[in-house]
């Protein structure tokens, strides 16, 4: 029996699992998908085409550019929804919008709130060592991920996880918590529970630029730093001789000593690529150029001429510290 209409707002890879949890839910009428324009999704890492999956259901969508805009409003607020869920959107929802449903919008979160809040929260975690991070379902208000909890779901972070399966499970955390919660959020009786602010943190905002490779961390956080960033997002980098080369996967380092300065290539061999680290060292196995996006490294060592003794680049001090959220972007250019 359904008890409300339920808009999604959506554009990431998160909204996917939040949609098909949705559309089987008899709790409710699934009464439009809100998602970016083309052009606004292409300047957004991780976008997925949830138009298409909703025009096959005959769903209705909205393509927005700005979701707070009037015209944005006005046309969600024309679906007649009594609650939205925000899934997979990387901006805030503004005070005409949450105010709109019967019942509010609520919004996930990719870790265990008031854990982790601000951008990026996956990406985030990896790149710091944690081993776990969750999902938590809120009723959003004005704030940076500081709503009422609604629900909340943890998940490991093992060592050979990316960015891509956490968020996976993360995805599929939030789903089941839609499925649980869609029924008593549609009948008023959730009430969320207040977050504890003395536990809370912020995140920095990730660009792409923000992932060049400091050789001189140890071998375990260069593995973290590359997994954190690869697939679907841009990837960590270096350079060698001035070009670009991505750095797509590793594997787990051992327990190995240092056998070179930092960023010195040790190793090459079908494996991959060994590079000297601050401490230990570190196997690449894939890597990315501009001309080909995705080689195993030992091939693409083959094709560059690399050999023993090389020097992958060292950044500055001060575009290492921005690239972990410490102070401002450099004016140099990488």
């Amino acid at each position: 029996m359904s008890h409300g209409r339920v808009v999604l707002i959506g554009a990431v890879h998160e909204c996917l699992a939040a949609f098909d949890a949705i559309l089987a839910s008899p709790e409710c009428e699934f009464a439009g998908v809100v998602t970016l324009t083309p052009e606004a999704g292409a300047k957004v890492s991780g976008t997925v085409d949830i138009a298409s999956r909703a025009s096959e259901h005959q769903i209705p969508v909205v393509l927005v550019e700005d979701v707070n805009a009037p015209q944005s409003v006005a046309a969600i607020r024309a679906l007649a929804p009594d609650l939205v869920a925000v899934v997979g959107w990387t901006r805030l929802i503004h005070d005409e919008l949450l105010e709109l449903p019967t019942h509010g919008c609520i919004g996930f979160h990719a870790s265990l709130l008031p854990h982790n809040r601000g951008r990026a929260p996956v990406n985030w975690a990896i790149i710091r060592g944690e081993r776990e991070t969750g999902n938590t379902m809120m009723l959003l208000n004005s704030g940076v991920d500081t709503g009422g909890v609604v629900d909340q779901r943890s998940t490991p972070i093992d060592p050979e996880d990316t960015c891509a399966t956490v968020y996976e499970r993360v995805a599929a955390l939030g789903a089941s918590m839609l499925t649980d919660n869609l029924g008593p959020l549609l009948r008023g009786e959730v009430v969320p529970r207040r977050q504890d602010e003395s536990r809370a943190n912020l995140l920095p905002k990730r660009v792409p630029l923000m992932g060049v490779t400091d050789w001189r961390r140890s071998a375990q956080e260069i593995h973290d730093w590359i997994r954190a960033q690869t697939d679907p997002y841009p990837g960590a980098f270096t350079h060698l001789e001035g070009e670009r080369l991505t750095l797509w996967r590793s594997t787990p380092p051992g327990s190995s000593d240092s056998p070179a300065a930092p960023g010195t290539v040790v190793a090459v061999d079908r494996t991959g690529l060994t590079v000297a680290t601050g401490s230990g060292t570190i196997l690449i196995t894939e890597v990315g150029t501009s001309v080909h996006p995705h080689l195993h490294a030992h091939e693409w060592a083959a094709r560059a001429g690399l050999s023993v003794g090389a020097r992958l680049d060292q950044p500055s001090d001060a575009w290492v510290a921005w690239s972990l959220g410490h102070g401002p972007r450099p004016e140099e250019t990488r």
